[in-house]
C-alpha cells in the first residue's frame, strides 16, 4: 500500500527537483491534501501539482519544514531495507577516509537519512533523532544499526534541544551495554568522551582536520584553549609538542575530563585548566599580563536562528578582539563557528573588523571546515556550516 499523498502547489517543486530535501508548509496544496489530514512522522507519497512523483517524505504538520524526502522512488518508502541501504552508504564513505571506527556515521540530510545523527566510538553508538519521521522509526532505526553494525550498544541521547522544534519528548535509552564513557582516537590522539552526561553525543568529531592543522602549528608554543570543553583543542595542540596549554571553560567536569584526557596522552604536566566563563576568565588573564603564541577560540553557536545574528555576530567580534588581545606579538588565532547562520565570509569580516578596531593587521593563513565524515549536501546550505580560520595577528 502506497503513502498518502502530499500535493505541492504550482511550482513548489522546482527545489526538490535541483535536489532540496524539504518541504516547507506553504509550498503544501492544503485545499487538496490538507497537513492536519497527517499525523507526526506519518509518510507520505509527494506530489506536483501536476500529479507527477518526486518521492517520498515523512511529513510533521505542525513545523515550518513539514515534510523531508527520504526516498526519490514513490514505491519505496522509509523501512528498515531502505535504512539498512543508508546506513551501508554511509559506511562506505567514512570506511574510504577513516582506518580507525572513530567518526560520524550518519550526518542526517547529508547521507539521505534526515533527522538522524549517529557517532560512532568503535564498538558503541550514540544516536541523535531530531524529526518526528525518524522517531516514528525508531526501532527499525536501531535493528539496522545492529544488522549492519554489529554493535556491543547503542546509547539513543534523545534529550537535546533540537527535538523541541517537533514537538518530541526527551528521553535517553540504551540498547545493549553502553558504558559512561568510551575512548576514541583522533589525529594519533587518545580521549575518554563522556557519552552519557557530556554535550550532545560526548565529542565533536566536526572539527577533525582543523585540530589536526593546529598539531602542525603547535610546536614549541604556549596555546589558550577557550570553550574547550574536554580539550580536543588542547590536548591535541600538546601532543603536537606546545610547550604549556591552557584550557578555559565553565564547566569543571568538562575540565576534570581534560585533566584525564591530558594524562592518557602523557601531557598532563603541560595542560592547566582555568574554570569560569569564557568573556571573564580571558579579562582576567589580560589583567594578569598573560599572553599566547596561540589562542583558540571554538564557542558554541552564537547564532542558532536567523533572528539572533545581530547579538550573535557582536558576541563573535567580542571574544575575537579580546583573544587578540591575549597574543604574543605576530600570534596565531584560530577562530571557529558552528552557526549555520553565520556564513564563512560573515566570520572572516568579523575577525577583519576585530583586527582594525585594535589597529592590528590580520592575514588569514588557513580555512578549515567540517571533515568528511560530515559530508555537505549541495542544495543544502545549512549541512556547511563549520568554519575554522587560522589568522596570523601582527602589528597594524
Amino acid at each position: 500500500m502506497s503513502p498518502s499523498p502530499l500535493i505541492l502547489k504550482s511550482q513548489a517543486d522546482k527545489r526538490l527537483k535541483r535536489g532540496h530535501l524539504w518541504i516547507y508548509s506553504n509550498e503544501v496544496d492544503t485545499a487538496k491534501s490538507p497537513l492536519k489530514a497527517f499525523a507526526p512522522g506519518q509518510q507520505a507519497q509527494v506530489l506536483n501539482s501536476r500529479g507527477q512523483c518526486l518521492g517520498v517524505a515523512t511529513v510533521n504538520p505542525n513545523t515550518l519544514i513539514c515534510a523531508r524526502l527520504v526516498s526519490r522512488d514513490g514505491d519505496r518508502p522509509l523501512t528498515r531495507a531502505l535504512l539498512l541501504r543508508r546506513l551501508e552508504q554511509a559506511l562506505a564513505l567514512r570506511s574510504q577516509w577513516f582506518t580507525a571506527p572513530f567518526y560520524r556515521l550518519v550526518f542526517g540530510d547529508s547521507d539521505l537519512l534526515p533527522g538522524l545523527v549517529v557517532d560512532r566510538f568503535g564498538e558503541i553508538l550514540v544516536v541523535q533523532i531530531a524529526t518526528a519521521g525518524m522517531e516514528r522509526v525508531k526501532d527499525e532505526v536501531v535493528g539496522a544499526l545492529q544488522q549492519c553494525l554489529k554493535p556491543k550498544g547503542i546509547l539513543l541521547r534523545n534529550d537535546h534541544s533540537a527535538r523541541d522544534l517537533e514537538a518530541l519528548p526527551a528521553y535517553v535509552e540504551t540498547v545493549g551495554e553502553v558504558p559512561e564513557v568510551v575512548e576514541l582516537q583522533e589525529n594519533a590522539a587518545r580521549f575518554l568522551a563522556p557519552i552519557a552526561a557530556g554535550q550532545k553525543t560526548g565529542w565533536f568529531y566536526d572539527h577533525r582536520l582543523n585540530r589536526a592543522h593546529l598539531q602542525g602549528c603547535a610546536g614549541g608554543k604556549r596555546v589558550l584553549d577557550v570553550f574547550s570543553y574536554i580539550g580536543g583543542w588542547g590536548i591535541q595542540a600538546a601532543c603536537g609538542g606546545a610547550d604549556q596549554v591552557v584550557c578555559v571553560d565553565a564547566s569543571q567536569q568538562a575540565l576534570d575530563w581534560v585533566g584525564e584526557n591530558a594524562a592518557l596522552n602523557g601531557v598532563g604536566d603541560r595542560v592547566q585548566t582555568r574554570a569560569g566563563k569564557a568573556i571573564a576568565v580571558m579579562k582576567q588573564l589580560l589583567d594578569e599580563g598573560e599572553r599566547f603564541d596561540i589562542v583558540v577560540l571554538d564557542p558554541p553557536a552564537f547564532i542558532k536562528r536567523r533572528k539572533d545574528q545581530k547579538a550573535g555576530a557582536a558576541a563573535y567580534r567580542h571574544i575575537n578582539e579580546l583573544g587578540m588581545r591575549l597574543l604574543q606579538r605576530d600570534g596565531l588565532l584560530v577562530s571557529a563557528s558552528c552557526s549555520m547562520h553565520l556564513e564563512r565570509q560573515a566570520l572572516t569580516d568579523i575577525i577583519r573588523g576585530a583586527g582594525r578596531h585594535l589597529d592590528r593587521h590580520v592575514q588569514l593563513v588557513y580555512q578549515g571546515g567540517q571533515g568528511p565524515d560530515h559530508p555537505v549536501h549541495p542544495a543544502i546550505v545549512e549541512t556547511d556550516y563549520l568554519k575554522a580560520a587560522f589568522v596570523r595577528v601582527v602589528a597594524a
